[in-house]
């Protein structure tokens, strides 16, 4: 793992991969870090960071696991039939495999309520788009490299979309506006609509 300055007021673990991350993640919980795929992101005075990280003891922490979380979708994304083609399986078999596998929360990013979900079916990956759409509406669910995610609000994005859903990934009114949260294990469930 290497400590990186990052500005100032704050330091990156860039991590060997997404297991070491969590697991930094986890020892400096209580100095609210930021998880990235591959980082972790400490927001302080980077002397007294560097001093912190050199001071904690990381175990081998089991994985954070939250809630399962039920989500239903609609597969009939404008790409679905590309990433079928892409993997060499026919449309139904996407959704199979889509469905059959729990995704986990890994970390959150992009925007407000955006979750990337990982540990799906290692047949389902495949690249970002050349060019990203300017506009992908609230709700869709894509995929881009080994991740799934559902796009919380419209925005532009690069993903490919197989689905999309009503649920509400991001609302103030909840004490807990996120939907998903680090950890929760979420289970598409195929709908029509």
């Amino acid at each position: 793992m290497r400590v990186l300055p990052c500005g100032d007021a704050a330091v990156l673990l860039d991590c060997e991969d997404a297991r070491e991350a969590r697991r930094w993640h986890a020892a400096l919980r209580d100095h609210a870090p930021t998880l990235g795929a591959n980082t972790v992101l400490l927001r302080g005075r980077p002397d007294q960071l560097r001093a912190l990280i050199s001071s904690t003891e990381v175990t081998d922490v089991d994985d954070v696991r939250g809630r399962e979380v039920a989500v239903e979708v609609v597969y009939d994304g404008p790409d679905l039939a590309d990433v079928a083609r892409h993997c060499g399986l026919d449309v139904d078999e996407v959704v199979r495999r889509h469905t059959a596998s729990p995704w986990t929360v890994g970390f959150a990013g992009f925007a407000p309520g955006f979750a990337y979900l990982t540990g799906g079916d290692p047949g389902l990956e495949v690249p970002r788009l050349d060019r990203p759409r300017p506009r992908v509406e609230a709700g869709s669910v894509g995929l881009a490299g080994a991740f799934s995610g559902i796009y919380p609000r419209s925005s532009p994005g690069g993903w490919q979309l197989i689905g999309r859903t009503d649920a509400p990934l991001w609302d103030l009114g909840r004490e807990d506006p996120a939907l998903l949260r680090l950890g929760d294990v979420v289970r598409f469930v195929a709908v029509d609509r």
